[in-house]
């Protein structure tokens, strides 16, 4: 019975007739409600539906919008693939195991600027101008302002004395009357 149930959800998700994400959700919504008054059936696979239905209740408010949204996939498979490649090449050109911690603080820039890459000529030099100026700023300061959290981490993991004591000297400087 447990088998028919998770075959049963994958007939819907699938979505053979082309329905609509209204009608998707109405057929899958009393599958897990089914599951839950019927748990006795399930045998020795208790534990593995309860969790079954645990698991897409978490995922329901994303679960359905891509029968709504023609271009939008039904997994993130793509994305795990475009993201690996990024790494799987990073970790190449650099010789690293891990991806390096640039990609933490410039990964919003780095990663569309790698996909842009792989494109071969489709992108133009008048593509690269920023439609929205002040957008590009805010990102541009967003960048800074990791860039400079990190560049104390390396402060402090170098030198913790002197960097606390420029901190407390800083401190000091500001309680005192001028």
């Amino acid at each position: 019975m447990a088998y028919a149930w998770v075959f049963r959800a994958a007939a819907i998700l699938a979505n053979v007739a082309g329905r609509a994400g209204p009608a998707v959700t109405a057929s899958y919504r009393g599958l897990p409600g089914a599951m839950a008054r019927h748990v006795g059936a399930a045998g020795g696979l208790v534990g593995a539906l309860g969790h079954f239905r645990k698991v897409t209740r978490s995922y329901w408010p994303g679960l359905f919008p891509c029968y709504d949204v023609a271009e939008l996939p039904r997994t993130n498979n793509d994305l795990e693939q475009l993201f690996g490649a990024h790494r799987y090449h990073e970790r190449r050109c650099s010789g690293r195991k891990v991806a390096s911690p640039g990609l933490v603080v410039r990964g919003s820039v780095r990663v569309p600027a790698a996909v842009a890459t792989r494109l071969r000529g489709e992108v133009k030099g008048e593509d690269l101008t920023p439609a929205d100026l002040d957008a590009w700023r805010e990102l541009r300061a967003g960048l800074g302002r990791r860039h400079e959290v990190r560049a104390q981490g390396r402060r402090f993991r170098r030198d913790p004395a002197a960097y606390l004591q420029e901190l407390e000297d800083a401190l000091i400087k500001k309680t005192l009357p001028p």
